[in-house]
Protein backbone atom coordinates (compact mmCIF):
# COMPACT_ATOMS: atom_id res chain seq x y z
CA UNK A 1 0.00 0.00 0.00
CA UNK A 2 1.33 3.41 -1.01
CA UNK A 3 0.71 6.72 0.72
CA UNK A 4 -0.53 9.62 -1.41
CA UNK A 5 -0.27 13.23 -0.33
CA UNK A 6 -1.83 16.40 -1.74
CA UNK A 7 -0.45 19.57 -0.18
CA UNK A 8 -0.19 23.26 -0.88
CA UNK A 9 0.89 26.41 0.88
CA UNK A 10 1.03 30.05 -0.07
CA UNK A 11 4.25 31.68 1.11
CA UNK A 12 6.74 34.07 -0.51
CA UNK A 13 9.60 32.19 -2.15
CA UNK A 14 12.54 34.34 -3.21
CA UNK A 15 14.23 31.72 -5.39
CA UNK A 16 11.62 29.27 -6.73
CA UNK A 17 14.13 27.59 -9.04
CA UNK A 18 16.52 26.85 -6.19
CA UNK A 19 13.73 25.33 -4.11
CA UNK A 20 12.51 23.28 -7.07
CA UNK A 21 16.00 21.90 -7.67
CA UNK A 22 16.44 20.96 -4.01
CA UNK A 23 13.07 19.27 -3.91
CA UNK A 24 13.73 17.32 -7.09
CA UNK A 25 16.98 15.96 -5.69
CA UNK A 26 15.37 15.02 -2.38
CA UNK A 27 12.30 13.40 -3.92
CA UNK A 28 14.41 11.39 -6.35
CA UNK A 29 16.53 10.12 -3.45
CA UNK A 30 13.34 8.88 -1.75
CA UNK A 31 11.95 7.31 -4.95
CA UNK A 32 8.80 9.42 -4.84
CA UNK A 33 6.71 10.21 -7.91
CA UNK A 34 4.18 12.90 -8.63
CA UNK A 35 3.97 16.57 -9.53
CA UNK A 36 5.42 19.54 -7.67
CA UNK A 37 4.73 23.13 -8.70
CA UNK A 38 6.82 25.92 -7.23
CA UNK A 39 6.20 29.64 -7.73
CA UNK A 40 7.07 32.89 -6.04
CA UNK A 41 3.70 32.61 -4.28
CA UNK A 42 4.20 29.12 -2.79
CA UNK A 43 4.17 25.39 -3.43
CA UNK A 44 1.64 22.82 -4.66
CA UNK A 45 2.45 19.11 -4.66
CA UNK A 46 0.96 15.69 -5.31
CA UNK A 47 3.19 12.77 -4.39
CA UNK A 48 2.97 9.03 -3.82
CA UNK A 49 5.32 6.36 -2.59
CA UNK A 50 6.55 4.59 0.52
CA UNK A 51 4.75 5.95 3.58
CA UNK A 52 7.90 6.73 5.54
CA UNK A 53 9.37 8.60 2.57
CA UNK A 54 6.21 10.67 2.02
CA UNK A 55 5.97 11.61 5.68
CA UNK A 56 9.66 12.49 5.73
CA UNK A 57 9.18 15.02 2.92
CA UNK A 58 6.13 16.55 4.59
CA UNK A 59 7.97 16.79 7.93
CA UNK A 60 11.01 18.37 6.28
CA UNK A 61 8.87 20.98 4.53
CA UNK A 62 6.88 21.76 7.65
CA UNK A 63 10.10 22.16 9.61
CA UNK A 64 10.74 25.30 7.56
CA UNK A 65 8.98 28.30 9.17
CA UNK A 66 7.39 29.43 5.91
CA UNK A 67 5.74 26.02 5.41
CA UNK A 68 4.84 25.13 9.00
CA UNK A 69 1.11 25.60 8.34
CA UNK A 70 1.07 23.73 5.01
CA UNK A 71 -2.29 22.11 4.26
CA UNK A 72 -1.88 18.35 3.77
CA UNK A 73 -4.34 15.64 2.69
CA UNK A 74 -3.44 11.92 2.76
CA UNK A 75 -4.97 8.92 1.01
CA UNK A 76 -3.78 5.43 0.05
CA UNK A 77 -3.58 3.34 -3.09
CA UNK A 78 -2.45 -0.15 -4.00
CA UNK A 79 -0.50 0.99 -7.02
CA UNK A 80 1.62 4.00 -7.93
CA UNK A 81 -0.71 6.60 -9.49
CA UNK A 82 2.09 8.64 -11.07
CA UNK A 83 4.27 7.53 -13.97
CA UNK A 84 7.20 9.73 -12.98
CA UNK A 85 8.34 12.72 -10.96
CA UNK A 86 7.77 16.21 -12.39
CA UNK A 87 9.01 19.35 -10.62
CA UNK A 88 8.15 22.62 -12.36
CA UNK A 89 8.55 26.33 -11.72
CA UNK A 90 5.42 28.30 -12.62
CA UNK A 91 4.15 31.86 -12.46
CA UNK A 92 1.35 30.67 -10.11
CA UNK A 93 0.90 27.41 -8.23
CA UNK A 94 -2.67 27.47 -9.53
CA UNK A 95 -3.21 29.67 -12.57
CA UNK A 96 -5.99 32.26 -12.14
CA UNK A 97 -4.52 35.42 -13.72
CA UNK A 98 -6.65 37.87 -11.76
CA UNK A 99 -5.77 40.79 -9.52
CA UNK A 100 -6.92 40.79 -5.89
CA UNK A 101 -6.62 37.02 -5.65
CA UNK A 102 -3.30 36.49 -3.90
CA UNK A 103 -3.37 35.06 -0.37
CA UNK A 104 0.00 36.77 0.17
CA UNK A 105 -1.54 40.25 -0.03
CA UNK A 106 -3.60 40.00 3.15
CA UNK A 107 -5.76 37.69 5.29
CA UNK A 108 -7.40 34.73 3.60
CA UNK A 109 -11.06 34.89 2.70
CA UNK A 110 -13.51 33.71 5.38
CA UNK A 111 -13.85 29.93 5.57
CA UNK A 112 -16.29 27.37 6.92
CA UNK A 113 -15.02 24.11 8.36
CA UNK A 114 -16.53 20.78 7.20
CA UNK A 115 -18.57 19.88 10.29
CA UNK A 116 -20.23 23.30 10.36
CA UNK A 117 -21.03 23.07 6.66
CA UNK A 118 -22.53 19.59 7.09
CA UNK A 119 -24.74 20.93 9.89
CA UNK A 120 -25.88 23.84 7.71
CA UNK A 121 -26.72 21.44 4.89
CA UNK A 122 -28.58 19.18 7.34
CA UNK A 123 -30.76 22.05 8.54
CA UNK A 124 -31.14 23.70 5.12
CA UNK A 125 -29.66 27.09 6.06
CA UNK A 126 -26.74 28.69 7.87
CA UNK A 127 -26.86 29.86 11.49
CA UNK A 128 -28.34 33.21 10.43
CA UNK A 129 -31.16 31.47 8.58
CA UNK A 130 -29.82 32.27 5.10
CA UNK A 131 -29.96 29.64 2.35
CA UNK A 132 -26.64 27.96 1.54
CA UNK A 133 -25.50 27.65 -2.07
CA UNK A 134 -22.57 25.38 -2.83
CA UNK A 135 -20.43 26.86 -5.64
CA UNK A 136 -18.22 24.37 -7.46
CA UNK A 137 -15.08 26.13 -8.74
CA UNK A 138 -13.79 23.06 -10.60
CA UNK A 139 -14.12 22.30 -14.29
CA UNK A 140 -16.77 20.22 -16.03
CA UNK A 141 -14.62 17.09 -16.25
CA UNK A 142 -14.11 17.14 -12.50
CA UNK A 143 -17.70 17.69 -11.38
CA UNK A 144 -18.81 15.07 -13.88
CA UNK A 145 -17.52 12.49 -11.38
CA UNK A 146 -19.38 14.04 -8.46
CA UNK A 147 -20.20 17.21 -6.55
CA UNK A 148 -22.27 18.43 -3.62
CA UNK A 149 -26.02 17.89 -3.97
CA UNK A 150 -27.67 20.81 -5.78
CA UNK A 151 -24.35 22.62 -6.22
CA UNK A 152 -24.01 25.43 -8.71
CA UNK A 153 -21.63 24.09 -11.37
CA UNK A 154 -20.07 26.31 -14.00
CA UNK A 155 -19.46 24.97 -17.51
CA UNK A 156 -15.75 25.79 -17.58
CA UNK A 157 -12.70 23.93 -18.80
CA UNK A 158 -10.11 26.02 -16.97
CA UNK A 159 -10.02 27.80 -13.62
CA UNK A 160 -9.19 31.04 -15.43
CA UNK A 161 -12.67 30.90 -17.03
CA UNK A 162 -14.46 31.12 -13.68
CA UNK A 163 -15.00 34.91 -13.45
CA UNK A 164 -16.81 35.14 -16.78
CA UNK A 165 -18.88 32.01 -16.11
CA UNK A 166 -19.91 33.25 -12.67
CA UNK A 167 -21.12 36.67 -13.83
CA UNK A 168 -24.67 35.64 -14.91
CA UNK A 169 -25.29 34.07 -11.48
CA UNK A 170 -24.22 36.93 -9.22
CA UNK A 171 -27.64 38.48 -8.69
CA UNK A 172 -29.21 35.12 -7.86
CA UNK A 173 -26.52 34.48 -5.25
CA UNK A 174 -26.75 37.83 -3.51
CA UNK A 175 -29.17 36.74 -0.73
CA UNK A 176 -27.48 33.41 0.04
CA UNK A 177 -24.41 32.27 1.92
CA UNK A 178 -22.21 31.00 -0.89
CA UNK A 179 -19.71 28.27 -0.04
CA UNK A 180 -17.08 27.88 -2.77
CA UNK A 181 -15.25 24.57 -2.94
CA UNK A 182 -12.69 22.64 -4.96
CA UNK A 183 -10.65 19.47 -4.55
CA UNK A 184 -8.25 20.44 -1.77
CA UNK A 185 -8.89 24.13 -1.19
CA UNK A 186 -6.21 25.81 -3.28
CA UNK A 187 -8.50 27.19 -5.99
CA UNK A 188 -10.93 28.51 -3.40
CA UNK A 189 -8.11 30.35 -1.65
CA UNK A 190 -7.87 32.50 -4.76
CA UNK A 191 -11.45 32.44 -6.00
CA UNK A 192 -12.96 33.48 -2.66
CA UNK A 193 -10.50 36.36 -2.32
CA UNK A 194 -11.27 37.54 -5.83
CA UNK A 195 -15.03 37.31 -5.24
CA UNK A 196 -14.76 39.38 -2.08
CA UNK A 197 -12.75 41.99 -3.97
CA UNK A 198 -15.54 42.02 -6.57
CA UNK A 199 -18.13 42.84 -3.91
CA UNK A 200 -19.37 39.31 -3.11
CA UNK A 201 -18.96 39.58 0.65
CA UNK A 202 -21.34 36.64 1.21
CA UNK A 203 -18.81 34.07 -0.09
CA UNK A 204 -17.00 31.57 2.13
CA UNK A 205 -14.49 28.90 1.16
CA UNK A 206 -14.74 25.29 2.30
CA UNK A 207 -11.71 24.75 4.50
CA UNK A 208 -9.68 21.84 3.11
CA UNK A 209 -11.87 21.39 0.05
CA UNK A 210 -13.73 18.21 -0.82
CA UNK A 211 -10.93 15.97 0.40
CA UNK A 212 -10.93 17.68 3.78
CA UNK A 213 -14.73 17.28 3.93
CA UNK A 214 -14.45 13.57 3.10
CA UNK A 215 -11.77 13.18 5.76
CA UNK A 216 -13.83 14.82 8.50
CA UNK A 217 -17.46 14.24 7.53
CA UNK A 218 -17.58 11.52 4.88
CA UNK A 219 -19.95 11.65 1.95
CA UNK A 220 -22.95 13.33 3.58
CA UNK A 221 -24.59 15.73 1.06
CA UNK A 222 -22.04 14.77 -1.64
CA UNK A 223 -23.08 12.81 -4.73
CA UNK A 224 -20.44 10.64 -6.41
CA UNK A 225 -16.67 10.85 -6.19
CA UNK A 226 -13.97 13.51 -6.21
CA UNK A 227 -11.89 13.65 -9.39
CA UNK A 228 -8.11 13.73 -8.93
CA UNK A 229 -5.49 14.46 -11.57
CA UNK A 230 -3.67 11.14 -11.63
CA UNK A 231 -4.23 7.48 -12.44
CA UNK A 232 -6.52 6.94 -9.44
CA UNK A 233 -9.07 8.97 -11.47
CA UNK A 234 -11.40 9.77 -8.54
CA UNK A 235 -11.73 9.11 -4.81
CA UNK A 236 -14.87 8.11 -2.94
CA UNK A 237 -15.92 9.47 0.44
CA UNK A 238 -13.63 6.93 2.15
CA UNK A 239 -10.75 8.28 0.02
CA UNK A 240 -10.55 5.02 -1.93
CA UNK A 241 -9.54 5.22 -5.63
CA UNK A 242 -11.96 4.50 -8.46
CA UNK A 243 -9.15 2.76 -10.32
CA UNK A 244 -6.84 0.64 -8.23
CA UNK A 245 -5.10 -2.67 -8.47
CA UNK A 246 -5.95 -4.49 -5.27
CA UNK A 247 -4.15 -7.59 -6.45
Amino acid sequence: MLLNVAAYHFAPIDRPRDLADRLRERLESLDLRGTVLVAAEGINLFLAGDEAAVRTVVDELRAQPDFAAMTVKYSRSHRQPFARLKVKVKAEIISFRRDNASPLDGPRAPAVEPHTLARWLDQGHDDAGKPVVMLDTRNREEFGYGTFANALTLQIDNFTDLPQALEPHRDALSDATVVSFCTGGIRCEKAALWMHAEGMSNVLQLDGGILGYFEQVGGRHYDGRCFVFDERVALDAELQPLVDDAA
